[in-house]
């Protein structure tokens, strides 16, 4: 982050005028602002996953998975609707005052969490202390009145640092809780405060070092003027990209830990570790998608994160399994009887003598005790079905062959191609986000909105289909599937649209590349 700001300070640091030196080092202020209070609203938005499940597995209230799954859901979904709204109020009022009062009505709710006791009250409260998660349309339309065209997706992409307050509250909130609770486990009523606490203590540092600026020409325009962008299928087409990569990010925090517990059978405490290795580093590496939209363009980038996640989702796909298929077996070469019949070896009349493969048990690996396997280890026996005494004919089957594979899907190769997929979620998620001031500079409130409403959807809808898929097939390896396909829509969509813009406004260079036709 520090880099980014010294190349967006070097950059904006050389005006004409005092004025603009101001003005440049004011919009480094702002942009530092803005990404503490993306990051405190995005840990407060994060921050049912951890307490639902807390208040389930101490018994303080029993609720069933599907309970669950709507209350930590519910936060969610206010925060991926809330966002056009929120972006329209910043185009016609300003970032500022918008991003200000957010914070402040989210830390009510939240507050209100500390006198929840039924399933309603959590309800409501989620509802309302999710509009946290509105916070990012707040933040892209206040950063980008800032900073000019070339720098904005550099900008852009350090705001979206505040990804990791997700990481932060998935590491520190059980942490937190467990020291709450060593006494009274009613004390768990602490945490909604501190969320709220930090809120308001926020909202206060924003508004004294922040500056009011908005968008010039966007004061006086009715509200269906501000909503004509939402006409351009262009719009839609960067919403499907950023609920692969912004639904895709908020959806594996959430689900990444029951995996990890149930495929790979490991405490909560270590997954919830090794899902923070997803998640942490997919917001760091956001401000560097950012500036290397500006560098080499966020098609590029597109390109260059679409096709690496693709490849992760389908290395992740193959299931720890054990195959047990037919293998090579032994068939009679002429008519005889057979004189001896063991696991070792298969005699018969003629003098033909056939030498079996046995079972051996130090081969037959299982996912108890054999941790650190990368590649998939068969194992191949012959059981005899003939008895001795019995009557053969040629060509008739003596031993049935088995081939026995074991495939373990090592849980470090799993991590590793888990943050693998995490960089590429951050790197896509900055290069979505440099197209909006790009192609919408009047409209990046509205146009971020509705992007960050789809992406936000996407956050919500995903695990709710992951379940699906996972009750349907019994696999947890759907999800990967299911993320390959949205991946391969997204690059299919992407190249054919560049490819007819191509022919549209270069259409001698694309005949001079394309040859020829014969």
């Amino acid at each position: 982050m520090a880099t980014g700001l010294t190349s967006l300070a070097r950059v904006s640091a050389t005006p004409v005028s005092n004025l603009e030196s101001r003005e440049a080092l004011k919009g480094i202020q702002v942009l530092v602002l803005n990404t503490l209070a993306f990051a405190v609203c995005f840990a407060a938005w994060m921050m049912y996953g951890v307490l639902i499940t807390f208040l389930v597995e101490k018994n303080v209230f029993s609720w069933s998975k599907s309970q669950m799954g709507v209350l930590i859901g519910t936060p969610v979904l206010t925060g991926a609707v809330m966002r056009l709204p929120v972006g329209i109020l910043c185009d016609r009022y300003g970032g500022r005052i918008v991003y200000f009062l957010l914070m402040l009505t989210a830390a009510i709710p939240m507050f209100v969490v500390t006198f929840a006791n039924h399933y309603f009250h959590f309800l409501l409260a989620g509802l309302g202390f999710g509009l946290a998660g509105a916070s990012f349309a707040a933040g892209v339309a206040y950063t980008s009145v800032w900073f000019s065209q070339k720098r904005i997706g550099t900008a852009l992409g350090i705001f979206g640092l505040g990804n990791a307050g997700a990481a932060a509250t998935a590491m520190f909130a059980p942490l937190l809780l467990q020291r709450l609770t060593a006494t009274d486990l009613d004390r768990w009523r602490m945490l909604p405060q501190i969320y709220a606490g930090l809120l308001v203590a926020m909202a206060g540092l924003f508004w004294l070092f922040t500056f009011t600026k908005k968008i010039e020409s966007g004061g006086n325009a009715s509200l269906l003027r501000r909503l004509d962008p939402l006409r351009h299928v262009r719009v839609w087409r960067f919403g499907l990209y950023y609920a692969f990569f912004f639904g895709g990010f908020v959806a594996l925090s959430q689900w990444l830990i029951p995996y990890y517990v149930n495929v790979y059978t490991m405490p909560v405490a270590t997954a919830g570790f090794l899902t923070a290795m997803f998640s942490l580093p997919s917001g760091l590496v956001r401000a560097v998608g950012g500036w290397l939209s500006d560098k080499w363009g966020a098609r590029t980038v597109m390109y260059g994160t679409l096709v690496p996640g693709l490849l992760a989702c389908i290395f992740l796909f193959p299931a720890a399994m054990v195959i047990h298929t037919p293998g090579e077996g032994i068939i009679a070469a002429g008519d005889a009887v057979v004189t001896r019949a063991t696991s070792r070896e298969i005699a018969l009349s003629n003098g033909k003598v056939y030498a079996l493969r046995e079972k051996d048990a130090a081969k037959l690996l299982d996912f108890t005790h054999d941790r650190h396997i990368i590649w998939p280890k068969t194992a191949r026996w012959q059981e005899p079905l003939v008895k001795e005494g019995e009557a053969v004919r040629k060509g008739q089957l003596l031993a049935r062959g088995t081939t026995r594979i074991f495939f373990q899907a090592n849980q470090w190769v799993f991590t590793f191609w888990v943050f693998v997929l995490g960089c590429t979620l951050g790197l896509g998620m900055a290069a979505v986000y440099k197209h909006i001031p790009t192609y919408f500079p009047g409209e990046v409130g509205v146009v971020g909105g509705l992007v960050g409403v789809l992406g936000g959807l996407g956050g919500f809808v995903f695990p709710i289909v992951f379940g699906f898929l996972l009750q349907g097939t019994g696999l947890w390896t759907t999800c990967w599937a299911f993320l390959a396909v949205l991946a391969a829509a997204c690059l299919i969509w992407m190249h054919l649209v560049i490819r007819r813009m191509m022919r549209e406004q270069v259409p001698e260079l694309v005949r001079r590349v394309e040859g020829p036709k014969s």
